[in-house]
């Protein structure tokens, strides 16, 4: 029987609509953001509206452990008129991470609903109420194959004021793009691989590319070895569902010579076992999302020219399925990757970085960038280092490229901490049968960026190994329980940030 390749669509989001002043009669459910502080200007003219005193509310929610702690929610019943409930939901300081969760908290509570009134303090600044946007998106995620109790639908409109005439809708329109390239890349990471192979991450990003003004080319099992894609083919030899290599292409309207040129590079793992150097039943579990790299890759150009970005950038995602057979690659096999660098094997489960180092050696000798930056689940090393859900580890050539991504991880929420690249353990990975080995003891993060950053070349580089906030253990702030997707709202953050490349090189 064949398989089934379902067509992807962009995901059914919640609408995110600002309304100039309270409305007259709103939503059956108010929703009343309240911060550190107090609550919002607003909530004395929503009270009026509503018949209630939102004050006294407050007290004696308060009084029964409601605190204004960001996604605290406390609900309200109302026994009379059009409004049949209030929900207060707790934004903390006010800051763009607090209303981020703030606004999933929202989403949350409103599955199953039409609509919600929400009323937010005056005096949101522009990435703040993004961030409330991306909130509300991103806490509204589901993915589901269930034929019976599926859950409640994603609420169908959150209509945000602050009671003042202002328009805001572009800073709301903004979140929600933002906030859908982090579903993207969750909805690709958790398709079970019964249905996602690198053929179907090719024909996903293809559609996707039609949609959203990209250029796509895609190599197959055949181009690969013809190029000489040495990593990517080794790692798919062992499956019977053949790798590709992706590559997007954005290129902002007006876009010349000096346009700055930025490369990502993707690590699109669709299945891991581990391939001969098998992996234990505990670990190969949730092996589905070895692909975040790749996927968030795919999630961010989709964004770039909604968005605006003014850089040139291509997305080149490393496809393969890692899986043990008589065809498998080896322990001590030596790979000659693209541009003819050799890699001998030492253990079939670092196979990440075997695909990279073809996609970045493409990137220096074909393409020339600027930058060049790759993302990754790579090494659960990392998760040692820095523990789990809280930053990602950052490896980089250039100061100002790390101080650019490290800007745009505290903006999105998706945070970076800077590893090192000391000189001192390059010897971990050296080896006489070829140019290096591709794992070892020692530092695992490290030694893998190091094996890494001999295929960037002179070029600004930076390695992003995110395994640390690849999975969420539970429903928490903007994150469902499963993959996160983490890569993509940092991506996209910094690439339509006014300067990505400020000050590199």
């Amino acid at each position: 029987m064949a398989r089934r390749t379902s067509k992807f669509a962009f995901p059914t989001l919640p609408a995110v609509h600002w309304q100039p002043g309270l409305p007259v009669h709103g939503a059956p459910t108010w929703v009343v953001v309240v911060g550190e502080s107090g609550l919002p200007a607003a909530a004395k003219d929503a009270g009026e509206r509503l018949g209630v005193d939102l004050g006294r509310l407050l007290e004696a929610q308060q009084a029964t452990g409601f605190t204004p702690t960001a996604g605290a929610t406390a609900a309200y019943p109302l026994l009379s008129g059009e409004v049949t409930e209030i929900l207060l939901v707790g934004a903390g300081d006010g800051t763009a991470q607090d209303l981020r969760h703030a606004g999933a908290a929202i989403a949350r509570f409103g599955r199953g609903k039409d609509e919600l009134t929400t009323v937010v303090a005056d005096g949101i600044d522009d990435a703040e109420l993004q961030a409330f946007a991306e909130g509300v998106v991103l806490g509204s995620f589901t993915y589901t194959l269930k034929t019976v109790d599926p859950g409640k639908p994603v609420v169908g409109r959150v209509t945000v004021t602050d009671g003042s005439d202002d328009d805001r809708q572009i800073e709301l329109d903004r979140g929600v793009v933002v906030g859908r390239t982090g579903w993207l890349a969750r909805q690709f990471a958790t398709t079970p691989s019964s249905e996602k192979d690198p053929a179907w991450l090719a024909a996903r990003a293809t559609e996707l590319a039609a949609e959203t003004g990209l250029e796509v080319k895609v190599w197959d099992e055949k181009q690969l070895a013809a190029d000489g894609f040495g990593g990517i083919l080794a790692v798919g030899k062992g499956s019977t569902r053949p790798p590709r290599f992706i590559r997007l292409d954005y290129v902002p309207v007006g876009a010349t010579d000096d346009t700055p040129y930025v490369v990502l590079v993707g690590k699109g793992i669709t299945y891991d076992t581990g391939g001969l150097s098998l992996k234990p039943r505990e670990s190969m579990v949730s092996m589905k999302r070895d692909m975040t790299g790749g996927g968030s890759v795919i999630a961010t150009l989709s964004a770039l020219r909604e968005l605006g970005a003014q850089v040139r950038v291509t997305g080149l995602i490393c496809a393969a399925e890692n899986m043990p057979s008589g065809t498998a690659y080896r322990p001590d096999d030596v790979i000659r990757h693209y541009g003819g660098r050799t890699t001998e094997v030492k253990n079939t489960d670092a196979e990440g970085r075997l695909v990279l180092a073809d996609g970045l050696a493409y990137a220096v000798q074909d393409l020339e960038p600027d930058v060049i930056v790759d993302v990754a689940t790579l090494t659960g090393a990392i998760k040692v280092s820095l523990g789990s859900m809280l930053y990602g580890g950052l490896f980089a050539t250039d100061d100002a490229l790390a101080d650019n991504l490290a800007d745009a991880g505290r903006v999105s929420g998706e945070r970076l901490w800077r590893m090192p690249l000391p000189e001192e353990y390059q010897e971990l990975i050296a080896t006489p049968i070829a140019d290096s080995v591709n794992s070892s003891k020692g530092p695992g993060s490290i030694t893998a960026a190091l094996f890494l950053k001999a295929f960037a070349g002179d070029i600004p580089w930076a390695h992003l190994d995110l395994s640390s906030i690849a999975e969420s253990p539970t429903d928490r702030f903007e994150y469902t329980t499963g993959a996160t997707g983490a890569g993509a709202r940092l991506l996209t953050t910094w690439l339509t940030s006014p300067t990505p490349t400020a000050g590199i090189g």
